[in-house]
This record gives C-alpha cells, sequence and structure tokens, in this order.
C-alpha cells in the first residue's frame, strides 16, 4: 500500500469480490476473457484497474480478492505476480457473493474496518475510493453504502441503462462500494440470508423490510433515509448511505453495453 501522506485517518481492510456470478457471463463471452474479471478495458484487466485504485489509497491497509479460481491467474499475468509478490491475498470464492464475502471477512482481524467493492468496477479511482472511506469514516453508523443520485448519472451519461431505485426524494444508483465496522460485520449475514431467500420474493421481503415499507415504496412516499431505516431495524445495523460526486462511482460493468460505454470513456 502506498505510504504517502500519512494524515489520512481511520484504516481499512479491502475486500475484492471477482468470482462470475454464472458459467454464462455476457462479458466473459464477448470478450473471451478467462474470467469476467480478466476483461480489459482501455487494454488493462478489469481487476488490476481496481486492484490499482485501492493500492493508490492511503487509508487501505491490505487487500483481499476472493476469487477467480486459482486454475485461471495465469491468464493474467499481472495479478499473479501481485498476489506472489504478496501485494494481494488471494482465496477461492464460494458459491454466493454474500458467502464470499463472509470467507474473506474470517481473514480480518475482528477489530479491524473492512471496504468491500467487486472487480468489475471498471472506473473506479483513489478520488471515488477515497471520498468513500472518508465520509464512512466520519458518518454514525455500522455499515456505509456508496450511492449515486440516478439524475447525476444520466446528465453525464444519457445512454447508460442502470438500475435505479425509485424513492419520494430521488432515484438513486448502487456503486458497490460499502463499508463495515467491526460491529457492521453482521450485515454480511444478514445479507446471505436474503440471498437464501431470493427464490421466495414475499418472504425476501417481509425479511429485508417488512411490509409497511414496501407499501410505503408502491406508493411513492418512501425516503431514502426510510428505507435505510427499515433494514437497519430488521439486521440490527445502523446503515448510513454515502452520496459520491463522481457518476463514474455507478458505472460497473454486468453487460456488454456497459463495456462498450467504459471502453468509449477511456478512449476520450
Amino acid at each position: 500500500m502506498s505510504t504517502e501522506n500519512h494524515n489520512t485517518g481511520k484504516r481499512f481492510s479491502a475486500i475484492v469480490l471477482a468470482a462470475d456470478r454464472t458459467g454464462k457471463d455476457p462479458i466473459t463471452q464477448f470478450t473471451g476473457a478467462a474470467c469476467k474479471a480478466f476483461a480489459e478495458v482501455g487494454g488493462i484487466p478489469m481487476v488490476i484497474r481496481v486492484l490499482d485504485a485501492l493500492q493508490a489509497c492511503q487509508q487501505i491497509t491490505s487487500i483481499i480478492l476472493c476469487g477467480p479460481p486459482e486454475t485461471l491467474h495465469s491468464h493474467c499475468p499481472e495479478l499473479q505476480r501481485r498476489i506472489d509478490s504478496r501485494q494481494v491475498a488471494w482465496i477461492p470464492n464460494l458459491d454466493s457473493p454474500s458467502r464470499s464475502a463472509n470467507s474473506a471477512l474470517q481473514q480480518i482481524p475482528a477489530d479491524a474496518s473492512v471496504l468491500i467493492t467487486t472487480a468489475d468496477h471498471a472506473l473506479l479511482t483513489p478520488a471515488i475510493v477515497q471520498q468513500f472511506l472518508q465520509q464512512s469514516s466520519v458518518i454514525a453508523g455500522d455499515a456505509t453504502v456508496g450511492i449515486v443520485k440516478q439524475e447525476r448519472i444520466a446528465a453525464v451519461f444519457p445512454d447508460a441503462k442502470r438500475t435505479v431505485i425509485r424513492l419520494h426524494d430521488g432515484g438513486f444508483c448502487g456503486c458497490n462500494l460499502f463499508t463495515f465496522t467491526p460491529q457492521g460485520r453482521a450485515l454480511v449475514n444478514f445479507w446471505r440470508q436474503a440471498e437464501d431467500l431470493r427464490k421466495k420474493p414475499w418472504k425476501l421481503i417481509a425479511r429485508v423490510l417488512g411490509f409497511r415499507t414496501v407499501i410505503a415504496y408502491l406508493f411513492g412516499t418512501l425516503t431514502l433515509q426510510q428505507g435505510l431505516a427499515a433494514v437497519s431495524e430488521k439486521s440490527g445495523v445502523t446503515i448510513r448511505a454515502i452520496e459520491l460526486d463522481d457518476p463514474c462511482a455507478g458505472i460497473d460493468v454486468d453487460k456488454v453495453a456497459d463495456l462498450q460505454l467504459v471502453e468509449s470513456l477511456l478512449k476520450n
């Protein structure tokens, strides 16, 4: 990790989730890469771009990469070099993002604060990470989630198709950036329980939000703060949202159109 600018405040261990979610990932199929994380953007594998952003951030003390499978590492020599030189610790992924995250958490001291992000965050920059961590360090809460207003993304990337959570106080896009205090780690277990119920949507709704909150959402009266408060109450973990300035924070690479958008941005 970088040793410059020591007055950076609270420190974090970083976890990067880097496994393909399915055996037929559209990015892998389109690019011919060995896995999604190794797909190149601007001539650089996405996972290396993410690692570069984290390693340039003074608040990050260590990085654990969860996935992709070790048998694929030879397809990305730069990643193999970083693992061999212990710049990055690698562990195998499990069968879901939450289980992989929980496995990685077991490798980190229980009193450490943690940042979790993903290997497909191809436009992640040190400035984005720094803003997120600095604001997460001073906010009163056990866990934070990075968000960007949908209107901010639309103003810069009008053709970008993002998943938008539409609430009474605006539309918001996630940024695949999360922090957890030692107390906030319990949210990962709550996340796992939600994943286990993904094929039972009404049970999932009741478990994660509660029906009163869902009714408010359906009638367009639910605010961001109310939604976070509902999840906080259900999980027992106080969750806060960190609104980020850079619309690039809300762009990850899930579809071929995302890849093409990111490529075009890096060429300009």
